[in-house]
């Protein structure tokens, strides 16, 4: 073999191994993002989710286009994970917390589970319906300061609010994602932002720590879910996990 050829040879044999390397490298960088996403969610491979469904309001029982974009995109995230989704009416859920990963989306108004999420878990939480206004004029009070949807003349969701929280029901418990939005629209925002800035709030509060923000989305009307920004941190109105009973 001249030196030639066996120059050749080794450049190939070199290549192989460099591409071979750069490929282990991106399969464990994927396997380490995957496990990162699954151990913020609770969703380990193999898993059970449970995605809990609102009503829209003033319906008998349809969802929101926009609920259904935002349910859409929390299955991609699901099937991600490896896990198995399981779609619930908020009206018929007969099952407590803990065991399963759990996506609850809409407010007070339009999902029940919601409501019991708020009172039993964020109790400084509440959704103010104003009596003399339409069903989502509503005012999200968080600990002493307001949250009040802001419309003008033609110009419906000039500034909309939404509560994003994590709650950790027990020191081995799955999540629950609790989404509550003063609209569809803002509900939608609320799972982008989540989606979107998962590793932020992770790095902030913890792979498995509780967590509870406002959502502000800003001109829904011309932009969507797509312009969000944090409004602010209430997650010191997060109630704690209660105590493990002892054997």
């Amino acid at each position: 073999m001249t030196d030639s050829v066996l120059n050749v040879v080794l450049g190939l044999v070199a290549t192989g191994i460099s591409a071979g390397l750069g490929w282990l490298a991106q399969t464990v960088r994927r396997r380490r993002r995957l496990g990162r996403i699954q151990a913020f969610f609770g969703m380990p491979a193999g898993s059970d989710c449970l995605l809990v469904v609102n009503r829209k309001a003033g319906s008998g029982g349809s969802v929101s286009r926009n609920d259904v974009y935002a349910l859409m995109e929390l299955s991609a995230l699901v099937k991600e994970c490896g896990a198995r989704p399981e779609l619930v009416a908020h009206d018929q859920v007969r099952q407590g917390l803990g065991a399963k990963a759990e996506f609850c989306l809409g407010g007070p108004a339009s999902n029940d589970r919601t409501a019991a999420h708020l009172r039993s878990w964020l109790p400084g939480v509440e959704f103010a319906l104003d009596s003399d206004g339409p069903p989502y004029d509503l005012t999200i009070r968080a600990g002493e300061r307001e949250f009040a949807y802001l419309h003008e003349p033609g110009r419906p969701g000039r500034e909309v609010f939404a509560v994003l929280a994590r709650l950790r029901v027990g020191p081995d418990a799955r999540p629950v994602f609790l989404v509550a939005g003063q609209t569809a629209v803002s509900n939608h925002a609320a799972v982008r932002y989540l989606l979107a800035n998962h590793r932020a709030l992770a790095r902030r509060y913890g792979s498995d720590g509780a967590f509870a923000v406002v959502l502000r989305v800003v001109d829904s009307g011309a932009y969507g879910p797509d312009v969000v920004d944090l409004a602010a941190d209430v997650s010191d109105l997060v109630a704690a996990a209660p105590a493990p009973v002892a054997g």
